[in-house]
Protein backbone atom coordinates (compact mmCIF):
# COMPACT_ATOMS: atom_id res chain seq x y z
CA UNK A 1 0.00 0.00 0.00
CA UNK A 2 1.28 3.46 -0.91
CA UNK A 3 0.12 6.61 0.86
CA UNK A 4 0.61 10.27 -0.05
CA UNK A 5 2.47 12.36 2.51
CA UNK A 6 1.30 15.89 3.25
CA UNK A 7 3.20 18.62 1.45
CA UNK A 8 5.39 20.82 3.63
CA UNK A 9 5.24 23.64 1.09
CA UNK A 10 2.50 24.69 -1.30
CA UNK A 11 4.79 24.34 -4.33
CA UNK A 12 6.48 21.09 -3.23
CA UNK A 13 6.11 17.84 -5.15
CA UNK A 14 3.79 15.19 -3.75
CA UNK A 15 5.78 12.48 -1.94
CA UNK A 16 4.56 8.97 -1.27
CA UNK A 17 5.56 6.32 1.24
CA UNK A 18 4.98 2.57 1.29
CA UNK A 19 3.66 0.67 4.27
CA UNK A 20 6.91 -1.32 4.43
CA UNK A 21 8.95 1.90 4.70
CA UNK A 22 6.73 3.14 7.53
CA UNK A 23 7.26 -0.16 9.35
CA UNK A 24 11.06 0.15 8.96
CA UNK A 25 11.04 3.68 10.41
CA UNK A 26 8.94 2.56 13.37
CA UNK A 27 11.27 -0.37 14.08
CA UNK A 28 14.24 2.03 14.17
CA UNK A 29 12.80 4.73 16.40
CA UNK A 30 9.95 2.98 18.23
CA UNK A 31 7.53 5.83 17.56
CA UNK A 32 6.85 8.37 14.85
CA UNK A 33 4.30 10.93 13.71
CA UNK A 34 3.30 10.99 10.05
CA UNK A 35 1.22 13.60 8.24
CA UNK A 36 -0.77 12.37 5.24
CA UNK A 37 -2.50 14.27 2.45
CA UNK A 38 -6.28 14.58 2.46
CA UNK A 39 -6.41 12.82 -0.93
CA UNK A 40 -5.65 9.45 0.70
CA UNK A 41 -8.61 7.11 1.00
CA UNK A 42 -9.88 6.95 4.56
CA UNK A 43 -10.09 3.14 4.29
CA UNK A 44 -6.34 3.02 3.51
CA UNK A 45 -5.56 4.98 6.66
CA UNK A 46 -7.80 2.70 8.71
CA UNK A 47 -5.96 -0.28 7.18
CA UNK A 48 -2.67 1.35 8.26
CA UNK A 49 -3.99 1.70 11.82
CA UNK A 50 -5.16 -1.94 11.86
CA UNK A 51 -1.81 -3.16 10.50
CA UNK A 52 0.20 -1.55 13.30
CA UNK A 53 -2.31 -2.37 16.04
CA UNK A 54 -2.01 -6.05 15.08
CA UNK A 55 1.76 -5.71 15.57
CA UNK A 56 1.16 -4.42 19.13
CA UNK A 57 1.58 -0.67 18.56
CA UNK A 58 -0.76 2.06 19.76
CA UNK A 59 -1.92 4.12 16.79
CA UNK A 60 -3.79 7.43 16.83
CA UNK A 61 -5.43 8.79 13.68
CA UNK A 62 -7.00 12.24 13.54
CA UNK A 63 -7.88 15.00 11.12
CA UNK A 64 -5.97 18.25 11.58
CA UNK A 65 -7.69 21.39 10.26
CA UNK A 66 -5.36 24.19 9.17
CA UNK A 67 -7.74 26.70 7.61
CA UNK A 68 -11.27 28.02 7.62
CA UNK A 69 -12.39 26.01 4.60
CA UNK A 70 -13.72 22.56 5.42
CA UNK A 71 -11.35 21.10 2.79
CA UNK A 72 -8.28 22.49 4.57
CA UNK A 73 -7.23 19.45 6.56
CA UNK A 74 -4.71 16.63 6.65
CA UNK A 75 -4.40 13.37 8.53
CA UNK A 76 -2.06 12.90 11.47
CA UNK A 77 -1.03 9.37 12.42
CA UNK A 78 0.95 8.89 15.62
CA UNK A 79 2.39 5.40 16.07
CA UNK A 80 3.80 4.40 19.48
Amino acid sequence: MTLKLAKQDKDAKQKTIKLEDIAKEIEKSGQKIFYFDQNNAHKDLVALVDFFEEKGYSVYLREVKFGLDENDYLYEVHIL
